[in-house]
Parts: structure tokens; C-alpha cells; sequence
């Protein structure tokens, strides 16, 4: 795994460098700032991007799009202080792949990075159930607005006809993925096979029109296949 740092705080980067160092994870690269991030990321190309919210000229956020938009493959995983919710949310629909926090040990911070590369979206704990709750929220929102015009068909009823094009097995994978298991845990959940699994979900990402988990986890909630829990 190639991986660069973004990050204002040099001793940060100098500690960060040397814990992944420890464990064979090349650091490519550092940058201080987002714009020094997309040049970077250009240069480079790494296969992970951990980048932190609050820096000058750029901060976080505003990176990740700018390199997402520009390299839709990129995997930019938010590595922060900040637990404020509109920052998550932010970095969700900037297109982050995960979002976690500084203050994990350093067997979390692995064990995130290995989920990672497995293909899952790394949230550190009660985050991902903040995440539901503010999709959640802004669906509740959504329902209350008026009604769209008649020969308009309602995103309600649109979405239910995309929920309707999914098998039965797709949907309880949907719901056991939306509720935070693992592809593996999911697997053992009913008893079939990870790679099967990760089959399915590729189906039901295509067949939703979603780019990753985390929408799932938004799709979901939507629909009302999940509530948020509680932290």
C-alpha cells in the first residue's frame, strides 16, 4: 500500500510516517495543505489518501473533491480531530472513503487500514450511526416538502421502484451491510460466501445507482430499511 499524508502539523506527519513505516506501509509522499495534496496525488498516485480537515489554503474537504473529481479512484480516508457531524457529512459527499479519528490506538488505526484494502469503508466507532442519523434527518426533511408535480414521478416512488428491482437476498444484504457488517460478517450472518457476497453487492450498487457504502448506508436509511442507533 502507497500511501500520502496530508497534514499541517509536521510532527503529526513525522509520527504518522513512522508508525506505517512500522508495519511496511510505503509513505509516498506528505503534503501540508489541499492544494499541495492534489499536486501530490497527481505526481504520485497513491493507492490511499489520509487527509486532515482543518489546514490553510485548502482545507480537507475542499481537497477531496478537487482530487476526487479529478481521480474518481482515488481513496481518501479523513484522518481527524474533528467529531463534528457536518464535517463527516461533508466528507461523504465530497467522496471520502472513510473518516476517522486521531484519537484510535494504533491496532484500531491498522485494523481500519486492512479493512480498507479489503474494500470496506473505514468509520471509527459511532460514526458511521451519525452518519444514518443525518441521511435520516434529511429524509424525514425531504417528506415534508411539497409534493412534486403530477406528471413528475415523486423520488419516493422512484426509489421504491429501484428498491423493487433487487432480489430478496439483495435486500437482506442491503440492510445487514447498511447496519455496519462487514462483507464477512454478512456472509456468516446467512450462511453464504464472502466472495458471493461481494458479488451481490456489486449488483446492488449498480442496480441502486450508488458509488460506495456509505451511500448505502444513506439509501438505506431513506427507505426506512435501518433506523440511526443511539450513541
Amino acid at each position: 500500500m502507497h500511501v500520502l499524508l496530508v497534514d499541517d502539523h509536521a510532527l503529526f506527519l513525522e509520527g504518522i510516517r513512522n508508525l506505517l513505516a512500522s508495519e511496511g506501509i510505503q509513505v509516498v509522499g506528505t503534503a501540508r495543505d489541499g492544494l499541495e495534496a492534489l499536486s501530490q496525488a497527481r505526481r504520485l498516485r497513491p493507492d490511499v489518501i489520509l487527509m486532515d480537515v482543518q489546514m490553510p489554503r485548502c482545507n480537507g474537504l475542499s481537497a477531496t473533491r478537487l482530487i476526487k473529481a479529478e481521480m474518481p479512484q482515488s481513496k481518501i480516508v479523513i484522518l481527524t480531530m474533528s467529531e463534528d457531524e457536518q464535517d463527516l457529512f461533508d466528507a461523504v459527499k465530497s467522496g471520502a472513503s472513510g473518516y476517522l479519528l486521531k484519537r484510535l490506538d494504533a491496532d484500531q488505526f491498522f485494523a481500519y487500514l486492512a479493512d480498507l484494502e479489503a474494500g470496506h469503508l473505514p468509520f471509527s466507532p459511532g460514526l458511521a450511526a451519525k452518519l444514518l442519523s443525518e441521511f435520516t434527518r434529511l429524509s424525514a426533511q425531504q417528506a415534508q416538502e411539497p409534493a412534486s408535480p403530477p406528471e413528475s414521478t415523486p423520488p419516493g416512488q422512484a426509489r421504491q421502484a429501484e428498491a423493487g428491482a433487487l432480489s430478496p437476498r439483495q435486500m437482506q444484504i442491503l440492510t445487514l451491510v447498511a447496519q455496519g457488517q462487514t462483507y464477512r460478517q454478512v456472509a456468516e450472518t446467512i450462511g453464504i460466501a464472502e466472495r458471493t457476497v461481494k458479488y451481490h453487492m456489486g449488483e446492488i450498487l449498480e442496480r441502486l445507482h450508488l458509488a460506495n457504502r456509505a451511500q448505502v448506508i444513506a439509501y438505506a436509511a431513506q427507505m426506512g430499511f435501518v433506523r440511526p442507533e443511539q450513541d
